[in-house]
């Protein structure tokens, strides 16, 4: 009887065992996703960032966009601190000139193309003749046209970005009669100067010279220099009074041929199939007909040549590899030829700049623009020659508004190069440099009276002194607290006489600023809001002096 028993158990034992589902071994951990594949990408690239999306989707490698301007992102890819992977400029001459920038990029391919264009209000190339079929103008023409005043236009600031860069470089090209020899030395000062009596927009970027552009096109300005692209998509985006026709100078024009250029020899195999989609057909038919930039594909760019015209199809001005020429010429630019600039900074000295060190990053900033930085950036920057500045702190009030003027350099008789600062210029800087470390913070914040009284005290300046292009930059870390509010100030504004409002008021975001409040002040004011509480204030400061 035992054994039957035990045997039966057993029995048990051995059906409950065949009835147990076996258990399923444990899930495998995920993935983890792919690195970002950034590209350091300047901002006139903006209108590409769908693409981050659609290489993603259609390559598996997860594109990322970094904005930078030109000069910014090109000094970043040179001292080796870009922090990505690929940088995407609308050319890299400037950077490949140098033997440390062929040294960054491991490989580049070109994308796409759009040439420089002098966009001029329909009604007025009508008035001067220059809509007739066949018309060859030429640089020279331009130049001229710009010199007798019937060329005013907007252009971003030649060194800062750079189709202003290759506009200028485009004038020095065609007055030179030279090819890839033309040196430092070679450069027709004369052509350069009557070039930029008709620069009457500067900004840094073509975004906001468009907004200025839209509201001053008939009255401050008839002309638009771009590249093709940008001129193209304003025509269609139908907010100009009037559209633009594109004008190519005959002799030849830069021609922007988007570089996409590999810096991390680590991820070559993610940089290849990103080109390859890029040059693909989708990509380059949707570039075309969402951008208006060419196809780098000439089977490509046949099926899209309705949208963009023929006459774009130019010759290409040679860009010289003389890195003293391109250095001497934006030195020269920001010291003798531009029309100098008048500026007034409104500084924020209230108690409560005295924590989290905003003085210090203050004095610094001030400090910086009167230093001696020798980085591409830092010469931007500085304070230039023929340059006059007054500092304006407030606190309960606005007070001790002080003045500086940085004397004119030796003007060379032909060509351009970068000079040294002179014992003069030394001195002012060192003047600046001392006001700056001498502010002390204490009081409210009177922000609204300190920036009104120097758009008055600018408008005395200008009836003095017409010749200059004059700004206020104001910084705040704070609400307004004291004397006339926000509604007072816009009533005030708004009495001011038009040529004052013409006068761009940049303001500055730190601390507990009420960032609302400026953003509907730069847009009354024609200026613009930078952010300071992310960055550095000097580096906000660099931007604000390409607008300048």
């Amino acid at each position: 009887m035992k054994r039957w028993w035990a045997a039966f158990a057993m029995l048990l034992l051995l059906l409950a065992a065949c009835g147990e589902k076996a258990v399923p071994p444990p899930p495998a951990p995920p993935a983890a996703p792919a690195p970002e594949f950034t590209v350091l990408a300047t901002t006139d690239l903006r209108d590409v960032q769908p693409l981050e999306e659609m290489v993603t989707k259609a390559t598996g490698v997860r594109l990322k966009f970094r904005w930078g301007g030109t000069m910014e992102s090109t000094e970043a890819v040179l001292s080796g601190d870009a922090k990505a992977q690929a940088a995407w400029f609308a050319n890299a001459k400037y950077l490949l000139a140098s033997p440390e920038g062929q040294s960054r990029v491991k490989l580049q391919e070109k994308i796409m193309l759009s040439p420089i264009a002098v966009g001029v209000s329909q009604g007025d190339a009508v008035k001067y003749g220059w809509d007739k079929p066949g018309l060859k103008l030429t640089w020279k023409d331009i130049a001229n046209a710009a010199r007798d005043g019937k060329l005013r236009y907007a252009l971003s600031n030649p060194a800062t970005s750079n189709q202003g860069f290759m506009a200028l470089m485009g004038v020095v090209a065609a007055a030179g009669g030279k090819t890839e020899a033309l040196t430092a030395a070679d450069v027709d000062r004369s052509a350069i100067a009557d070039f930029l009596k008709g620069y009457k927009i500067p900004g840094d970027n073509s975004t906001y010279l468009s907004e200025q552009f839209i509201l001053q096109q008939g009255s401050r300005a008839n002309a638009f220099i771009n590249y093709e692209s940008w001129l193209l998509g304003l025509n269609a985006g139908g907010k100009l009074r009037e559209k633009l026709l594109l004008i190519y100078p005959f002799e030849g024009v830069s021609t922007a041929d988007y570089p996409f250029m590999l810096l991390d020899e680590s991820r070559r195999a993610d940089y290849v199939k990103v080109v390859d989609y890029l040059k693909g057909d989708a990509a380059q038919t949707w570039l075309a007909r969402q951008t208006l930039r060419r196809p780098i594909r000439p089977e490509v760019a046949a099926r899209v040549e309705d949208l963009l015209p023929k006459a774009g199809l130019q010759v290409e001005l040679p860009f010289s590899p003389d890195r003293a020429l391109a250095d001497g010429l934006i030195a020269a630019y920001l010291n003798e030829f531009r029309t100098p600039i008048a500026s007034t900074f409104v500084l924020d000295t209230s108690g409560s700049m005295q924590g989290g060190g905003r003085r210090q990053q203050l004095v610094q900033a001030i400090q910086y623009m009167a230093g001696t930085d020798a980085s591409l950036t830092g010469r931007i920057a500085r304070l230039s020659g023929r340059e006059k500045i007054w500092l304006q702190p407030f606190a309960d009030a606005p007070y001790g508004r002080t003045g500086f003027e940085l004397p004119a350099l030796q003007a060379t008789a032909r060509g351009v190069q970068q000079q040294a600062d002179s014992e003069a210029t030394q001195q002012v800087l060192t003047h600046v440099r001392d006001f700056a470390e001498g502010l002390q913070m204490k009081g409210g914040t009177a922000l609204y009276d300190a920036v009104y009284q120097s758009l008055q005290h600018m408008m005395t300046e200008r009836n003095r002194h017409p010749k200059y292009q004059y700004s206020v930059v104001a910084f705040t870390d704070g609400e307004n607290n004291k004397g006339r509010d926000l509604e007072q100030f816009k009533r005030d504004y708004a009495a001011l006489p038009e040529d004052v409002k013409a006068i761009p008021v940049f303001w500055v975001l730190f601390g507990e600023a009420n960032e609302g409040a400026l953003k509907e002040l730069a847009k009354l004011t024609g200026g613009q809001v930078f952010d300071a509480r992310k960055r550095s204030l000097y580096s906000v400061f660099k931007d604000i002096r390409a607008y300048q």
